[in-house]
């Protein structure tokens, strides 16, 4: 669990780290994308358009304020561990965070910060504290990887269990080929992330991939959609979980778990592996939380 490391303004910036780019919307067919899904998904939620940027900030601080209600659901804060950010679709430059110390399950809208790419927070809500970790980790990220509208980190107990072993993914379940050549281990642990090269070196780690398993430390998702980042921190904790409890069983029996042959874990990546996957699963999540707090998160 990280310790209070904060500053209440600003933190040393990552200097070359900036975030310059917009990123992209979820439109046309993935690269990897299977054409059944591209046919299927036709039909089903896109996420909305904005011709105002700044009606487009106001919707998604408040998809930002409900993700950190989510990970308190599902119970993925650890003390102060754990952030998510949103690249402003006003100034790309600068990203929208949860304030230092504030609980995930009592964030609106109002409580986010906003920072800048020097590590300065501009604008956001009474509380203007910035975790200096979140500032290293996620300001290397935005800044490595345009088409990323918001990366998420914690330390859930699964996903920083499994992290211990130092290992990626085995793709032994449906759900795991979501994953399939796209998730990254950081084969390193040098403690609390306080300076700028240890965050450019999990950026670096982390590469075009959708996810990386820190060693020692947790998980880290990113996506083009806050839905879609969402629902791959909550899927791969899932994943940790399973392939823990699957290796413990096997381990029991003296046998080893059976793993998908690559052949069916990319075809089955190319279904439910694609960013609209993981943004038309991650409304589902949404629609659960977002029915409880009935609006208390937009205050």
């Amino acid at each position: 669990m990280a310790p209070p490391t904060m500053t209440a303004t600003s933190v040393p910036s990552t200097g070359d780290a900036t975030m310059s780019l917009r990123s992209p919307p979820i439109d046309g067919a993935a690269k990897d994308e299977a054409p059944e899904m591209t046919k299927l998904r036709s039909t089903f939620p896109k996420p909305p358009v904005f011709e105002d940027r700044v009606k487009e900030q106001e919707y998604l601080k408040g998809r930002l304020a409900l993700a950190f209600r989510i990970f308190a659901k599902y119970g993925y804060e650890e003390g102060v561990a754990g952030h998510i950010t949103l690249r402003d679709p006003v100034d790309p430059t600068t990203f929208w965070v949860n304030p230092f110390g504030v609980p995930f399950a009592h964030i609106r809208a109002s409580d986010l910060i906003q920072v800048d790419h020097e590590g300065t927070v501009i604008a956001g809500g009474e509380i203007r504290r910035l975790n200096t970790a979140a500032y290293m980790i996620h300001a290397a990220v935005h800044a490595a990887r345009p088409d990323v509208q918001c990366a998420a980190h914690s330390h859930s107990i699964y996903g920083r269990t499994f992290s211990t072993l130092g290992i990626e993914l085995d793709i032994t379940t449906q759900d795991s080929c979501a994953f399939y050549k796209d998730h990254a281990l950081y084969a390193q642990f040098k403690g609390i992330v306080l300076g700028k090269e240890e965050g450019l070196n999990i950026a670096k780690a982390l590469g075009s991939k959708k996810a990386a398993i820190l060693q020692n430390h947790g998980l880290l998702t990113v996506g083009k959609t806050i839905e879609e980042t969402v629902f791959w921190f909550y899927a791969l904790e899932k994943c940790c979980y399973s392939q823990l409890l699957a290796d413990a069983a096997a381990k029991g029996r003296g046998i080893e778990t059976v793993k998908i042959p690559d052949e069916d874990a990319q075809y089955t990546y190319k279904l439910i592996g694609t960013p609209f996957a993981g943004y038309f699963n991650g409304l589902q999540l949404y629609e659960v939380v977002e029915r409880e707090m009935n609006g208390a998160h937009l205050q």
